[in-house]
């Protein structure tokens, strides 16, 4: 794995998990936005499915495209902002794992690696973005889903995502140790009062939206 890119975790796992349940027409058209190493779009390519995995980071483009030529898969990877090198698609399945941890400092725009974290005052930087854009990459029938912490409000994402005519739920949770990066802003996360003195593990959950027919 290249330097700098979101290594698969728990979230990915989870998502990995959401997508094996899912069932998918023979050469169904899926997107994977910020596909980091390519896991999920190397798991959808092994079922069959067409695949374009979008990242704005070039080390992670190059890390899909390095982890498929070694699978000896076919992907399309492209270089972007979430949605933005697919405008004008539409797709069967949409898979995501955005940036979702909440981080101090307003407006400051995260760089380097923190990208693939940190999002915003709030953690819905990307988020409010993809449930507002989703719709229009969706065929009838299609599916989104995505992963993201209980810290960035996943009731906000199933409200959002049902104002603009999907169907949502939540599907699967887990709860996890604190990784590094939510140690190092713990107490900042509890004075916000995004974290109660009792927790000590965040909880995961995967988000199911499906455009009806």
């Amino acid at each position: 794995m290249l330097p700098g890119v979101y290594a698969p975790q728990e979230d990915t796992a989870l998502l990995a998990g959401a997508l094996s349940d899912e069932s998918l027409p023979p050469g169904a058209a899926v997107l994977d936005v910020g596909t980091g190493t390519g896991a999920l779009a190397l798991a959808a390519a092994l079922r069959g499915a067409r695949v374009t995995a979008v990242d704005v980071s070039w080390r992670a483009v190059c890390a899909a495209r390095l982890n498929a030529a070694r699978a000896g898969l076919r992907i399309r990877v492209r270089h972007g902002n979430l949605f933005t090198p697919v405008r004008g698609e539409s797709f069967d399945l949409v898979l995501a794992n955005p940036p979702y941890v909440p981080a101090p400092g307003a407006g400051r725009r995260p760089r380097g690696a923190a990208r693939a974290w940190d999002a915003g005052h709030d953690g819905r930087m990307v988020l409010d973005r993809i449930c507002r854009e989703v719709p229009a990459l969706l065929r009838p029938g299609g599916v989104l889903l995505l992963v993201q912490s209980a810290l960035s409000d996943p009731a906000r994402t199933e409200a959002l995502l049902r104002e603009a005519g999907l169907k949502a739920a939540v599907i699967r949770r887990r709860r996890i140790a604190f990784g590094p990066v939510l140690r190092g802003r713990e107490r900042w996360l509890r004075q916000r009062g995004l974290l109660s003195l009792a927790e000590h593990e965040e909880e995961l959950v995967v988000v199911r939206a499906e455009l009806p027919v």
